[in-house]
């Protein structure tokens, strides 16, 4: 038998895991690494709840390991630095995203895309070089090598940006590859949620002219008002969606649900670009004939390399871009997911670690 949790590294953790794929999270004792050379180590002051957790807790996408320290939106102060770090202090305002580790090595790392390595090592659920486990944040403290370690702007309130490090680069990312980050072009954005509402922030900012596609007509005001769009498509009103035909150059997919794809691709102008960034369970449906008259694309995109994290967030620093967030007390996290698996949420939920996390 291996060692516990609570045993497998020298210095004592505290956090709130999954024990089984019921996904109710409750307090948990385990152990981080000492501080290595490259290593940072930071108090953890605030996580985002991000759908993924959801997934992963209930074992839904498969794989999941238990006990499951959940937490991929990471913000804290740096506590320590191992000796050869370069870029931290002591007193940094950092934060963790989705990966911890890769192998350096392959042609991905090599062009800055740790996220696409075949190796990669997911913040939590994975399995780290040295053989243990890897926790996430809805824990008191993290340490990780330095290179996965985002340096998060001083105007930025760490509560707010700590979603940027997921839902922030998975927006960009797409935005920035499939050159959609040109001033005039057309975009829309697919699901006005935790992912839908920094994409629209981050298509503004890039100078696109925006429209939300969704299926409730009650988020209209909100998303025109208050996020800057700048149009509005109920995707379940044919006579809407017949008008906008054609219109769109990009479309950023963020809906998990089974949706239908022939009419997003109806909406794409030639040679326009459908992009999945959302994870449905099961496989949809693409009739190949929508793409051949108009030569369009429908392509996925995950996450983001670290140097274009760090890219994503000083961007969002020049521009005031954070997450509209809701502060919830560790305790109120199983509530919280209940919440998020019915969209219950404006738009994504932030754990208050420092405040709320009492030790067993």
């Amino acid at each position: 038998m291996g060692k516990s949790a609570e045993e497998a590294h020298p210095v004592k953790a505290f956090g709130w895991a999954a024990r089984d794929q019921s996904g109710l999270l409750s307090p948990f004792n385990f152990s981080r690494r000492e501080t290595g050379d490259e290593d940072v180590r930071f108090k953890i002051l605030y996580c985002g709840i991000c759908h993924t957790d959801l997934h992963r807790t209930r074992n839904e996408w498969g794989g999941s390991k238990y006990p499951m320290v959940p937490g991929h939106e990471i913000a804290g102060v740096v506590t320590e630095v191992g000796s050869k770090v370069q870029k931290y202090k002591i007193g940094d305002r950092v934060g963790v995203g989705c990966l911890v580790g890769a192998c350096h090595s392959c042609d991905n790392c090599v062009n800055n895309l740790e996220n696409y390595c075949p190796k990669k090592i997911l913040t939590y659920n994975a399995t780290h070089h040295d053989g243990t486990i890897t926790y996430g944040g809805y824990s008191d403290h993290m340490v990780a090598n330095e290179h996965y370690v985002i340096r998060i702007p001083d105007n930025l309130p760490l509560d707010a940006a700590a979603p940027l490090l997921c839902a922030g680069i998975t927006m960009y990312s797409p935005l920035r590859y499939f050159e959609l980050d040109k001033p005039g072009l057309h975009v829309g954005v697919v699901g006005l949620g935790g992912l839908g509402h920094v994409g629209v922030k981050f298509a503004k900012a890039l100078g696109a002219k925006v429209t939300v596609i969704s299926t409730s007509p009650n988020k209209k005001k909100e998303a025109i008002d208050h996020l800057g769009a700048d149009f509005f498509l109920v995707s379940r009103d044919p006579d809407q969606m017949q008008a906008a035909m054609g219109t769109m150059d990009g479309i950023l997919n963020t809906v998990s649900a089974d949706f239908p794809l022939v009419p997003l691709i109806g909406l794409l102008k030639s040679h326009g670009k459908l992009i999945m960034v959302g994870g449905p369970a099961k496989p949809l449906e693409l009739p190949v004939f929508p793409l051949l008259v108009g030569r369009k694309i429908v392509a996925g995109s995950a996450i983001g390399g670290l140097k274009e994290t760090q890219e994503m967030i000083d961007f969002a620093g020049k521009h005031n871009i954070t997450a509209d967030i809701e502060v919830i007390p560790i305790d109120y996290v199983n509530t919280a997911m209940e919440r998020l698996m019915k969209a219950d949420v404006r738009y994504r939920f932030v754990i208050d670690v420092a405040n709320s996390l009492k030790a067993a």
